[in-house]
């Protein structure tokens, strides 16, 4: 392949993205009452302990899947009706009290203008997302979605291209202001991630995930003391305390070549002349995000854990996070 059919193919995909987007801000700024609408049938669908019924054919139904994934992943219970299948059995899965997003661009697809007659005896909102407000979906539906495009990305206009990515978005804008509108938090979402970083964070305990087994010295302890104490825990900092057992400061490998660098001597000398005094600490009953977030916007490596009583029970290092999946 010669340089210049490189060009050119990069040349013809950039074009796709600006036509898409461009399609994008055009669904954008049409976006009115019908979605106000489609949300707030939405959320009282949810909150009343109903599900969302999203169903599409061809490439309508490869975006309906992701969109009810996301919508199932933030809080809605979303499910996907096959077509075809609703018609020999499926259909038990819809309830009086669902909501139904029916998914077609042309709005005149067969297989789905045939199911739509019997979704309708169903006391539930149907509403259609399509490029063709004035189809046979868009009068069938009780609330019409516009995602209608002036054509599509390909050079033929005929691919799905920024027609399908109009109604993947749409979808996307449905799930994040059904979110907001029903106050769904990270934590919520967290309990129906728990196998991801976030859920892990908002999940564990720092006492489940912090070290220890710790390099511990009273203040008046001597750098050397302190060093034999990391190295026979591995550790990079050790914790120092006060006569009664509460946090006094932290002494890191970082500060000790930095005082080495000053005074090779400094071996012998109290450790309270090199450590950080009143080092930033988080409560070992906190959740581990709290840790996470501490030594990200303070740039620090190691992170003392202390007790209600504050005094130190363990470490939390930045290499632990990363080791256990947790940033």
């Amino acid at each position: 392949m010669s340089i210049q059919e490189t060009i050119d193919h990069t040349v013809r995909g950039k074009k796709v993205f600006e036509d898409e987007i461009e399609a994008l801000r055009t669904v954008g700024a049409n976006l009115g009452k019908e979605f106000c609408e489609a949300v707030e049938a939405m959320r009282k669908a949810v909150e009343g302990g109903h599900k969302i019924i999203v169903v599409g054919v061809g490439k309508s139904g490869l975006v309906g899947s992701k969109i009810a994934a996301t919508l199932t992943s933030t809080g809605a219970p979303s499910v996907v009706l096959d077509s075809m299948n609703a018609m020999h059995g499926d259909l038990g899965i819809v309830q009086d009290g669902d909501v139904c997003i029916a998914m077609s661009f042309s709005g005149e697809t067969a297989e789905l203008l045939t199911l739509l007659p019997f979704l309708k005896r169903y006391d539930m909102p149907i509403i259609g997302m399509t490029g063709k407000p004035g189809s046979t979906l868009g009068q069938l539906s009780d609330i019409v979605l516009d995602t209608s495009v002036e054509r599509e990305a390909d050079p033929l206009n005929l691919a799905p291209t920024s027609s399908s990515t109009a109604m993947l978005v749409m979808g996307d804008a449905l799930a994040v202001a059904l979110l907001e509108a029903r106050h769904f938090t990270k934590e919520d979402f967290a309990r129906s991630h728990p196998g991801g970083s976030l859920g892990r964070a908002l999940l564990t305990r720092i006492a489940d995930i912090m070290r220890k087994e710790v390099a511990m010295r009273p203040q008046e302890a001597t750098v050397m003391d302190c060093l034999v104490a990391m190295t026979q825990v591995r550790a990079g900092a050790c914790i120092l305390t006060c006569s009664d057992g509460t946090l006094s400061g932290i002494f890191t490998h970082g500060d000790f070549a930095r005082a080495y660098q000053t005074d090779p001597d400094c071996g012998t000398h109290s450790v309270a002349d090199y450590m950080t005094r009143n080092p930033v600490f988080v409560q070992a009953d906190q959740l581990a995000v709290a840790a996470v977030k501490t030594l990200r916007d303070r740039r620090i490596d190691d992170l003392v854990v202390l007790d209600a009583e504050r005094r130190p029970v363990g470490l939390i290092d930045t290499q632990d996070l990363v080791r256990l999946k947790l940033i």
